[in-house]
C-alpha cells in the first residue's frame, strides 16, 4: 500500500514540474541553482523522462559557468543525474557504459564534498536512497553507507531548527536518516529517528509508515520513508510566481 502510494505521489510531482528553466531564468540571481535545476533531474530519477533529466544536465552545465560559487552544489546534481544514467544502462545490459557513468558519478560526488556544498549532503543522500537498491549488489553496501553520511552530515546542519522545517523538508530530513539507518545496521538509530517522526510529523503521510517501522523493522528492507509529499514552495514556477508580484 505505502509502494503505492509513493508511486502516486511521485506521478502527481512529476506531472505539475516546470516543464523546462528558460535561460533567462538561470541568469537570475535571486533563484537557488537548485530551484532552477531540481526538477528536471528529478523527473529524470523519478519518472525516467530522459528528455527532462537532458535538459537538467544542459542547464547544470551552463550553471557551472555563471554561478562559480555553487560549483559543489551545481556538481552533486551532475552526479545525481549520471548515477541515474549509470543505473539505466545497468538494468541495460550495457556493463560498459554502467562502469563508465558510474565511475563518473562517484568523481562528481567526491569533488562536491571536498567544495562542501550546503546542498551537497542532501543530494548525495537522496540520490543514494533512490537509486542505491538498483544498483549491482556488490555497490549497494557502499551507496546505502553513503546515504547513511549524507544524511548524518544534513542532520548535522539542520537539527537545531528541524522542527522549523516545511512539512516536506522535515520528512525528507528524518525519512532519509531512518531509512540508511536502517539500511546499513543502525538499529538503536533508526528506532530514534522513527519516534521523531512520530512526534515532528503528526497527521502526514510519514507517521503512519514510521508506525508500521516501529512494528516491524524489517519492513524498510522493501520500502522507503522518503519522497512522500510534494514541495509546492520549492518549484520553479512558484519562485517564479513570487519574484513577478
Amino acid at each position: 500500500m505505502y509502494a503505492l502510494k509513493r508511486v502516486l505521489l511521485l506521478a502527481v510531482f512529476v506531472t505539475v514540474a516546470v516543464a523546462q528553466s528558460p535561460d533567462l531564468l538561470l541568469s537570475d540571481t535571486r533563484i537557488s541553482i537548485h530551484t532552477l535545476v531540481r526538477e528536471d533531474v528529478f523527473a529524470g530519477l523519478l519518472a525516467n523522462d530522459m528528455e527532462q533529466l537532458a535538459r537538467g544536465e544542459k542547464n547544470i552545465d551552463v550553471l557551472l559557468e555563471k554561478r562559480p560559487s555553487s560549483k559543489g552544489d551545481l556538481l552533486a546534481w551532475k552526479g545525481s543525474a549520471t548515477m541515474y544514467r549509470a543505473v539505466r544502462a545497468y538494468e541495460g545490459n550495457n556493463t560498459a557504459e554502467f562502469q563508465q557513468n558510474f565511475r563518473r558519478a562517484l568523481d562528481l560526488f567526491s569533488q562536491a564534498n571536498q567544495l562542501s556544498g550546503g546542498g551537497v549532503p542532501a543530494i548525495v543522500g537522496g540520490t543514494y536512497v533512490v537509486l542505491a537498491d538498483r544498483l549491482p549488489k556488490e555497490n549497494r553496501a557502499a551507496a546505502w553507507a553513503q546515504a547513511y553520511d549524507s544524511y548524518k552530515m544534513l542532520w548535522k546542519q539542520q537539527a537545531p531548527a528541524v522542527d522549523k522545517l516545511p512539512v516536506h523538508l522535515r520528512g525528507e530530513l528524518l525519512g532519509g536518516l531512518a531509512a540508511s539507518a536502517q539500511r546499513t545496521g543502525h538499529t538503536e538509530e533508526l528506532a530514534t529517528y522513527l519516534d521523531k517522526i512520530i512526534e515532528l510529523l503528526p497527521n502526514t503521510p510519514y507517521e503512519p509508515v514510521a508506525r508500521q517501522w516501529k512494528k516491524d523493522p524489517n519492513v524498510a528492507a522493501s520500502s522507503t520513508i522518503t519522497c512522500m509529499t510534494c514541495h509546492d514552495a520549492g518549484r520553479l514556477s512558484a519562485r517564479v510566481a513570487t519574484l513577478n508580484k
